[in-house]
């Protein structure tokens, strides 16, 4: 691990003001994939900054048919709060599949989407749903949030405070996983919505994406059987020892439809 410089803010105006700052700061979150890239020195930042004490990043309410949920919220605390469960089960179902225990304990949502792993769960719920992004500077649609891989919207400064989940009419979601660290190879959101079906995949591509076709015949027909035939394109997907990109391609179709059945029930 190189030498850094460490700052633990007590409010979101005063780490915005480190960042200013220090330009080439780090945030640090849960830190279940910064910190194992410092300690086998993959990367080396002059300064991290340190969210953890910081009372207006965590929480979860409930309000006018909207999950909003802190960005220092822990997978724990969504996959176990009752609002949560109630309101979008799915997503408290997708919180409590992440990782193993310890990531859920100390992983945050906002730390999983501005690191935007290609193969990260959150990414498929926050555009399956048509979340918003806030940050303390604006508002930023998941449709125009994830650019590629772990590349975001974010500019620098900008820390992500909270993530606003519009609550469905019916969403599911299913992952097809690593083994070993337990990503999503491939993870499909379904979520039917007052202004239309989405269907948002990850771990197939560099960033998370959605499956306009799939969306357009679940419009008419919500059920697994619907979309049975309907098969991504390979190109451009990802391909490595774990699966190739056919086969990912195949996989978004048969996860996407475990995801409709999942909605069924929920």
């Amino acid at each position: 691990m190189y030498a850094f410089e460490y700052a633990r803010p007590q409010t979101l105006k005063d780490a915005a003001a480190v960042l200013r700052k220090n330009v080439d700061a780090k945030l640090l979150a849960g830190g279940q994939s910064l910190v194992q890239a410092l300690r086998l020195r993959l990367a080396n930042v002059p300064m991290l900054v340190d969210l953890g004490a910081i009372p207006e990043l965590t929480g979860i309410r409930v309000a006018n048919n909207v999950v909003s949920i802190g960005a220092m919220t822990r997978h724990a605390e969504v996959a176990a709060a009752r609002e949560v469960q109630r309101a979008i089960p799915a997503l408290a179902r997708l919180a409590g599949g992440i990782g193993d225990r310890q990531v859920r304990n100390l992983g945050t949502l906002g730390g999983s989407l501005a690191h935007a792993d290609p193969g990260a769960d959150y990414p498929a719920a926050v555009l399956g749903l048509g979340a918003n992004i806030v940050t303390n500077k604006r508002e930023i649609p998941a449709d125009k949030f994830f650019l590629g891989l772990f590349e975001t919207a974010l500019k620098p400064g900008e820390i992500i405070v909270q993530v606003d989940f519009p609550q469905p009419l019916r969403a599911g979601y299913a992952k097809f996983r690593n083994p070993a660290s337990r990503f999503a190879m491939v993870g499909v959101f379904v979520a039917d919505t007052t202004s239309g079906v989405r269907v948002a995949v990850t771990g197939a591509g560099a960033s998370a994406f959605r499956v306009k076709r799939m969306e357009r015949v679940l419009a008419k027909d919500f059920t697994a059987g619907a979309i049975e035939k309907i098969v991504v394109p390979a190109e451009g997907l990802n391909s490595d020892i774990h699966a190739a990109a056919d086969y990912r391609a195949h996989l978004v179709t048969v996860v996407a439809q475990r995801a409709v059945e999942a909605a069924a029930r929920l």
